[in-house]
């Protein structure tokens, strides 16, 4: 009984936030949250399940784009139980092991989701720069061995975070700025030194967003060059065009990212619910909108996806 007493006030229970200011407003907004995660769920959902019936999407391409998607609904489900209790029930208090499972999740996924996008990167390299290469570079034994390693990659960077929380004291008031955990949050909060924790974060960062949004941006030079080489403009942007549904996922990824750094880093003295609105773009947006895009610009997901739907009504 001792023990379990001074390990509860050790890591004390973290409080979560809604949005400041808008607390009366709680219930409207968590409809509007759950219109997001309706789109977010339903659309990924719809697009693994085409990817699985459709035998012509059976293609490298389209693999990756089913791991986007899986991805994306781990984003969803992880926010998914703290944001319900905060915003529905008004249940703020998450206890510390709870948080930091959370916590694992959310940036497991998100690192993922970076190394998905870099791995589709290279996709479109190889159809557009070495088409002819294009069936032998990319196997199917070969797809399987890189979402494997985007995996271990993303579960090795992430595994340690937990543990360098939990050997700092907690003597602060462990209230939270967002309905869910996430490190750069929580980071604020131990009464210890954090050097460590810093510097970790700081490598962490730079060998998977960095690393991977500077290979996606190399990936893409060199798509450029190829394409400027090819004569017809009608061609050139056809070629293009098999690259748009990609470049847009890649912007809704990292754009609001970015903003979600810089305004850690920079605007510390804006008003808190500008960090907590760049946090729901973050962790809300692109799982949203990728489904959306996909199925606009991919005519095989917009027939099949049409179809189902013409199924459903009649």
């Amino acid at each position: 009984m001792g023990g379990e007493a001074q390990n509860s006030s050790r890591f004390p229970p973290f409080i979560l936030a809604g949005l400041p200011g808008l607390e009366t407003s709680q219930h409207w907004l968590f409809l509007l949250l759950g219109v997001l995660y309706t789109i977010s769920i339903a659309g990924n959902a719809l697009i693994l399940f085409i990817i699985k019936e459709e035998q012509s999407l059976h293609q490298p391409m389209y693999y990756f784009l089913s791991l986007l998607s899986g991805n994306d609904l781990g984003v969803s489900f992880s926010t998914l139980p703290t944001v319900l209790a905060v915003f529905c029930f008004q249940l703020r208090e998450i206890s510390f092991n709870s948080c930091m499972s959370q916590m694992f999740f959310i940036h497991l996924f998100s690192f993922m989701e970076s190394g998905i996008l870099l791995a589709m990167s290279f996709d479109r390299y190889v159809a557009i720069c070495n088409p002819l290469r294009y069936s032998t570079v990319l196997t199917d034994a070969r797809v399987v061995w890189m979402g494997v390693c985007v995996f271990l990659r993303s579960f090795c960077m992430v595994f340690p975070l937990p543990f360098l929380l939990k050997r700092l004291p907690f003597c602060k008031a462990n209230v939270l700025s967002h309905a869910y955990c996430l490190h750069p949050d929580l980071i604020r909060l131990p009464c210890g030194d954090i050097t460590i924790n810093n510097i970790f974060g700081l490598f962490i960062v730079i060998s998977t967003f960095g690393f991977d949004s500077a290979l996606i941006l190399l990936s893409y030079v060199l798509i450029l060059r190829s394409v400027l080489a090819i004569a017809s403009l009608e061609e050139r942007f056809k070629t293009l065009n098999t690259c748009v549904s990609h470049l847009c996922a890649v912007l809704i990824f990292y754009v609001p990212m970015v903003g979600v750094s810089m305004a850690a880093r920079y605007g510390r003295h804006a008003p808190s619910y500008v960090h907590t609105l760049l946090s729901l773009v973050y962790l809300f947006v692109p799982p949203m909108l990728n489904p959306v895009i996909y199925s606009i610009k991919t005519k095989e997901i917009r027939r099949r996806l049409c179809k189902i739907l013409l199924e459903t009504k009649f």
